[in-house]
């Protein structure tokens, strides 16, 4: 008897044992090699950068000096951190704004055509982000229809940044709140309604709620990058109106100064690295929410 408990024994452990395959770690290296490559060692590079002396023009003298970085907290550019996080903000709620109802209509009420109307979000994206950009300068110019026949004249402003940050980046939030509108469950929000909940109620109590964490996910998605924006206020602002990234690519470009160029990039990242770790915090939330 005894002999056939631990036979039984066994063969309940043996069930339970996962036999789930096992790769050899060194199948990663390609993977690690093009990460430290392409990302640690530009990092490095801008790291060395924000440390060293500027002796000239485009003369730098490599070491361990903070200074860069104590010029960083001026009151100019951090004016200028304080209004690009800003803008960023405000495009990113308005991204919301516009992208939810569209994400809302495709994934309720759309059967069909669902797939087509998808295809549509993601046309723009078929073609470069530079003439996108440009497309939309021709519409907003001040000899333009818009202007000539509804008097709508906001070129070269904050308004025509603000626009042209939601325009290019719309699909990137529709399609994370896509996804968490199709995986819910529309038998909840009829069964609110069944049991008196209004319409509006049964929305933020339960729709709201279960796509929460695909919100936050396209809104840090389009955040992000908005921060980090050089193109859009370059042409739509002529200038008048500049982001972290403008500044950057001036310190580099025309006044040749490597070292707070690098200083100012790896401050924007020390600035969006809570963002980023929320970002990751809510995607994987909705991951799990997913499985």
């Amino acid at each position: 008897m005894a002999a056939a408990e631990d036979v039984t024994g066994s063969d309940v452990g043996r069930t339970r044992r996962s036999f789930s395959p096992r790769y050899p770690a060194w199948l990663t290296s390609p993977s690690f090699v093009y990460y430290a490559i392409f990302f640690l060692g530009p990092l490095a590079i801008l790291v060395a950068f924000s440390l060293a002396t500027q002796t000239g023009f485009n003369a730098i003298t490599y070491g361990f000096d903070t200074s860069q970085f104590h010029l960083v907290t001026g009151s100019l550019y951090v004016k200028i951190f304080a209004r690009t996080l800003v803008m960023a903000g405000v495009g990113s709620l308005l991204t919301m704004i516009v992208g939810y109802p569209i994400a809302y209509w495709m994934a309720r009420y759309l059967t069909t055509y669902k797939m087509l109307a998808l295809l549509l979000v993601l046309v723009p994206f078929w073609t470069s982000f530079l003439i996108r950009t440009y497309a939309l300068k021709i519409i907003l110019d001040s000899h333009g229809y818009l202007a000539k026949y509804l008097g709508i004249n906001i070129m070269y402003t904050k308004y025509a940044v603000a626009v042209g940050l939601v325009y290019n980046y719309l699909p990137l939030f529709i399609i994370p709140v896509f996804a968490s509108l199709e995986r819910m469950d529309w038998s909840l929000v009829e069964a609110a309604t069944d049991l008196g909940a209004k319409p509006f109620n049964a929305f933020r109590e339960i729709t709201l709620r279960l796509t929460l964490p695909g919100v936050v996910t396209g809104a840090l998605l389009v955040f992000i990058p908005m921060s980090g924006e050089y193109i859009i206020p370059n042409i739509l602002s002529g200038g008048n109106y500049e982001f972290v990234g403008n500044v950057i690519g001036d310190q580099f470009v025309s006044a040749q100064n490597q070292p707070f160029g690098s200083a100012l990039s790896i401050s924007l990242m020390i600035a969006l690295s809570g963002f980023v770790a929320i970002y990751i915090l809510f995607a994987t939330k909705e991951e799990r929410f997913g499985a």
